[in-house]
């Protein structure tokens, strides 16, 4: 929206401060602070509110690690709604709004956080684990994944060196390789969001063990949008130049800046859970930015915790079916190292930890080419 301000006013000619708002790395910085800001501000109101209209809580599986049901009981959820909030804030208030990245992420992210909303609200109103539809959920999933590839492809801005670049898949380390399968990007494109939501939704499990790794690939992909979008970096990087597509740093930096403000509320021992409103939401986002920067490989990288997890419920699931018996102790993974009698603690900071060598290693394949 200041953005629009800026041009509206001649560039800032009018009033000179704002050609400030020319600058993509400092509107990234601004919506940062903007959306941080915002949830903190929101956030205790939001929380007393919470606990008095769910009154239980989220529930909590009793089948699954036995101090979990005393130390987590009614805990309130939903804190992806303060997340969104400053999300949205920090995004709309300083992104360039005309920019169809833009609203293709935001599609995502609004309508991804709806959906856990649903599902959040079924599991507090019935006190069960079990919320909507499965099937009916990953159907929506799909389908609002669909429309946003949809936006990326019709209206987003292919070079004019490479017009089949929107339906392609580029693949790191190699800097020209680009395989275009046309309409078939579709499945490919919701296959990454789709998978990028439910594996963030299945690593929150813990006290900030989600919203962390979510806020160190929303970096990486922040700095991936900003060199892909920018002519003279992509050139210099070898990467597939992504005309327009800088201004998804804008959303990144909005989401690190409510990942922030809403681990003032959930760092251990967590005042409220972020719910599958906020896992789902934030997932999806950073699986559509992926899909907009052609980085889309890069994720299973950057974001290799939120693979392992789901993984770990597959296999889980799979064998289980199979044979009658368990390959973990408990799924997701991190539930297993519990099992194995590590504290909470030590599980949340090694899974930071692992996620931050996998977002270097993810950045580290923009130079190796």
């Amino acid at each position: 929206m200041l953005y629009w301000l800026y041009e509206q006013l001649a560039g800032g000619t009018h009033v000179p401060v704002l050609n400030l708002l020319k600058y993509l790395t400092f509107r990234t910085g601004m919506a940062l602070f903007t959306a941080q800001l915002v949830v903190v501000l929101l956030g205790s109101r939001f929380i007393r509110y919470m606990r008095v209209v769910q009154g239980k809580g989220q529930p909590i599986r009793k089948e699954g690690v036995e101090r979990h049901v005393i130390e987590k009981a009614g805990t309130p959820t939903m804190g992806g709604v303060m997340i969104l909030a400053g999300l949205l804030v920090g995004t709309l208030l300083w992104a360039d709004l005309s920019n169809v990245y833009i609203w293709a992420i935001l599609l995502v992210t609004a309508g991804y956080g709806a959906l856990g909303f649903l599902d959040d609200y079924a599991k507090v109103t019935r006190q069960t684990t079990d919320g909507i539809s499965g099937r009916l959920r990953i159907l929506l999933e799909v389908a609002i994944a669909v429309a946003a590839i949809l936006l990326i492809i019709l209206f987003g801005n292919a070079p004019p060196e490479a017009p089949e670049l929107s339906t392609s898949v580029a693949f790191p380390l190699f800097k020209e390789l680009l395989l275009n399968i046309g309409w078939f990007y579709l499945a490919f494109g919701a296959f990454v969001i789709v998978g990028a939501g439910n594996g963030v939704n299945f690593t929150d499990g813990l006290d900030g063990l989600a919203i962390v790794p979510v806020m160190i690939a929303a970096a990486a992909f922040g700095f991936i949008a900003y060199l892909v979008g920018n002519y003279v970096f992509s050139q210099y990087l070898q990467l597939h130049f992504v005309p327009g597509v800088g201004e998804a740093a804008v959303y990144c930096g909005a989401m690190i800046g409510a990942g922030l403000g809403f681990l003032w509320y959930n760092a251990p021992p967590a005042r409220i859970f972020m719910g599958d409103t906020g896992s789902l939401a934030l997932g999806g986002g950073i699986g559509a930015v992926a899909v907009a920067t052609k980085h889309e490989i890069v994720l299973a990288l950057v974001g290799g915790l939120f693979v392992v997890e789901t993984l770990s419920v597959m296999i889980q699931v799979v064998y289980f079916k199979l044979t009658g018996k368990r390959v973990f102790l408990m799924a997701p993974i991190h539930h297993h190292f519990e099992k194995l009698g590590w504290s909470e603690s030590t599980v949340v900071i090694r899974f930071w930890i692992i996620s931050m060598m996998l977002a270097l290693l993810g950045l580290a394949t923009l130079k190796l080419r």
